[in-house]
């Protein structure tokens, strides 16, 4: 007996497929136990030639997290009930990965950082029921590792055996949108590097491949940067809460390893207070009271864009910066300018005036200035949505939009005809409903309340008001955690499992269904919990092992 599974028609009572997340495109799978051989191998085919580094290393892991998982089940008796299907089930020996005849051999970490538009994660994933060899088929590295990803979560363990419960498996696959994100803000709390590799881990097992770093921000300058130190010299919170080159070369090795690009953000001309520090003639309105006059957030201070040396200095930050990040995509940031920061600061309005520009002209200087050195470097500049639907600056159409005001902003930004990232602050911002953070608003809520859940995210619709013409603009989406009130103790259960919701939504597309969705989110996010990930609850554990039994209709 077999199953064709499709995304957009599963049925919310199609318990065998409560493994795997992303759902696959195209899957198709029986209902016949497997078990996995004490000796199973992973081999690489002789058609890859000089097979890359980083590919023996993910069979390496594949193979350690095969055995050591160790998940039980999300049934009752966490598997006792399948002894008798599997006590006598075939042993799957081995898994051999392939590479389509003249497929180029890269690195993963080489194809995970290509440009969005040549990035291929396409894979065919084949495991049979009857003992013989599995197999994966792909056209990339890259691809290879996702389907790697996707056998891992075919396996449960009970009582020293390794087994699956729905063989024979027939999987294609391939992403729906190239840009699958989680952004982090590192500045306003500190993470250790030990926290960065985690998550990095943790977004690879969801299929999550690119790494959105906000870095730096009003509050702290944690990034050490030759030519620059003392931003962080000044800027970091302390000596030893900063990212060393060398820690930014080894978390972008790290990520890149699991498939994950990492695209930097410098935010300016705003949110740069901290620049003050080390340059304080180099910021308006720094450190202004009160700050909620001139700043977001506190403390007040924005970049001097309108003087010449300013914006010179700011496209050699960025010329340097790009030396540091592999990435095609640098972000240069542009949103929350507050105006009456640069009316009140005579320094600003004695350059607009001494030059005849007018605000938007001067910022417009800038800008092509900052973006200018990223095209001089290769990379492609990618802004927050302020940069194109509050001034008008001719940027380049090739300039990525992240739109996080609200999703309904997205209409205008593709009628402008540029490429867009969806982080709506409406569905996707993972620090909403925590509260009021400022001291003085103790019956505050916080500003994007309510709490965004995972089922909201997955309703998500990321061609929602455009026309069919405009699709292509779509480059994907993240979920976002900004950190006011985040910090390594809360990391985990702030993000996971939430995060994956728009990680199956910019994989498999729209359409899911959430409530058939929910056993297999609780599945991923059990195994996050075997890799030492402190996921939060969905639901009491009484549910999580009695599918849809806590549904409304049940």
């Amino acid at each position: 007996m077999q199953l064709l599974v499709s995304f957009s028609l599963l049925s919310v009572f199609s318990v065998t497929v409560s493994a795997l997340w992303p759902l696959p495109q195209n899957l198709t799978e029986g209902t016949t136990a497997l078990r996995l051989s004490p000796s199973f191998e992973i081999s690489i085919s002789s058609g890859i030639a000089d097979a890359p580094q980083d590919l023996y290393d993910a069979i390496s892991r594949t193979i350690t997290h095969l055995f050591t998982d160790k998940l039980g089940r999300l049934v009752v008796g966490r598997g006792a009930s399948d002894v008798s299907a599997f006590e006598t089930a075939a042993y799957l020996p081995s898994l051999t990965l392939s590479l389509e005849s003249g497929s180029e051999v890269l690195s993963i970490t080489a194809e995970a950082q290509k440009p969005l538009e040549e990035r291929d994660e396409v894979y065919t994933l084949t495991v049979p029921s009857n003992g013989t060899a599995a197999s994966i088929i792909a056209t990339s590295t890259l691809g290879l590792l996702r389907g790697l990803t996707t056998f891992e979560q075919l396996w449960y363990e009970y009582e020293g055996t390794i087994y699956a419960v729905n063989t024979p498996v027939e999987i294609g696959d391939a992403p729906a949108y190239p840009y699958r994100g989680l952004m982090l803000d590192t500045a306003r709390n500190y993470f250790p590097v030990s926290d960065i590799l985690r998550t990095l881990d943790t977004m690879s097992l969801v299929k999550i491949n690119e790494f959105n770093w906000h870095i730096s921000d009003s509050q702290s300058f944690p990034l050490q940067i030759p030519g620059y130190m003392e931003l962080s010299e000044y800027g970091a919170y302390s000596s030893q809460m900063v990212y060393t080159p060398s820690d930014v070369e080894y978390i972008i090795s790290y990520a890149g390893e699991r498939g994950i690009d990492v695209m930097v953000e410098i935010d300016t001309p705003g949110h740069t207070s901290i620049i003050g520090e080390s340059h304080p003639d180099f910021v308006a309105c720094y450190l202004a009271r009160p700050w909620a006059s001139y700043a977001g957030e506190p403390p007040a201070g924005q970049l001097r864009f309108a003087n010449a040396t300013v914006a010179n200095w700011s496209a050699g930050l960025f010329t340097e910066v790009s030396k540091m990040f592999p990435s095609s995509m640098i972000s240069t940031g542009g949103d929350e300018i507050q105006t009456y920061c640069y009316d009140m600061d005579g320094e600003t309005q004695y350059d607009l005036n001494s030059t005849g520009r007018t605000f938007e002209e001067a910022l417009t200087d800038y800008v092509h200035g900052t973006h200018g050195a990223l095209a001089a470097a290769g990379k492609t500049p990618a802004v927050w949505e302020e940069m194109v639907l509050d001034y008008n600056l001719s940027l380049s159409t090739d300039t990525l939009v992240l739109v996080w005001i609200s999703s309904d902003d997205v209409k205008a930004v593709a009628d402008q005809g540029f490429r867009v990232i969806h982080a709506a602050s409406n569905y996707f911002y993972l620090d909403c409903g925590a509260g009021e953070w400022i001291g003085d608003d103790p019956t505050g809520n916080s500003w994007c309340d309510p709490f965004k859940t995972w089922q909201y995210a997955y309703t998500f619709d990321p061609l929602a008001n455009l026309t069919s013409d405009q699709y292509s603009l779509i480059m994907g989406g993240q979920q976002l955690l900004w950190t006011e009130q985040s910090g390594p103790d809360n990391l985990d259960p702030i993000i996971w499992p939430r995060a994956a919701a728009s990680a199956e939504v910019f994989w498999s597309g729209a359409g899911g269904n959430g409530t058939a969705a929910l056993p297999r989110l609780h599945d991923v996010s059990f195994r996050m919990q075997q890799r030492g990930v402190r996921t939060i609850p969905l639901q009491p554990l009484w549910c999580a092992l009695r599918p849809y039994e806590c549904d409304s209709y049940w």
